[in-house]
């Protein structure tokens, strides 16, 4: 038995789930998440508890008994409490602005990121995530929305349009990420000599 899929999930106050047919909609305070539950899995809900059963042994019933399970608990987590990942933006020169443009499907924020290219790159936020700058330091950018899945690509897309090199560390990383860092020509040649 799968022990991720065999916890039980344990609704936050004022959050609250409902299944109809194949679809599972998780509502709480931030808003509404959906997802489709697969055929192998059945839920049982009791009062703020969720249990997620397989109905078989089949090996498509149990790699996705967890699977479905995470997936309850991470919408729960989300509609009550929101995900955030953080960014900063290192490198002279380099630094992010936001501007609203506007289209004919109303007002959509852009992220413009100089980034050492030789033009600015203009990133359009989806519908569901927000992103801010730290008040503090502007070359910190938080990512905020109720949907994990989303604001981690979201994150992941604006850190591959420079990632971090491992020469000067310039580029866009994840707060308090580790980047390795390489001697450079100089210091090799120092060190063989």
């Amino acid at each position: 038995m799968s022990r991720i899929g065999s916890k039980l999930v344990l609704l936050p106050s004022g959050v609250t789930i409902e299944v109809m047919e194949s679809v599972v909609t998780v509502k709480g305070p931030k808003g509404q998440l959906k997802t489709m539950l697969l055929p192998e899995v059945a839920i049982a809900i009791d009062g703020n508890q969720v249990k997620v059963t397989r109905k078989d042994d089949s090996d498509d019933a149990r790699a996705r008994h967890g699977l479905i399970r995470v997936l309850i608990q991470n919408m729960a987590v989300g509609v009550s409490q929101g995900y955030e990942k953080k960014l900063e933006i290192i490198g002279v020169g380099y630094k992010a602005q936001m501007k609203p443009l506007d289209s004919a499907r109303g007002k959509v924020q852009t992220l413009v990121l100089n980034l050492g290219h030789s033009h600015p790159i203009h990133f359009s936020i989806p519908e569901g995530v927000e992103i801010s700058q730290d008040e503090k330091n502007k070359n910190i950018l938080i990512i905020r929305g109720i949907d994990k899945q989303l604001v981690g690509q979201v994150a992941a897309q604006i850190r591959e349009l420079r990632e971090p090199e491992p020469y000067k560390g310039k580029g866009v990383r994840y707060l308090g990420e580790n980047v390795r860092r390489k001697p450079g020509k100089a210091a090799v040649a120092k060190a063989a000599a």
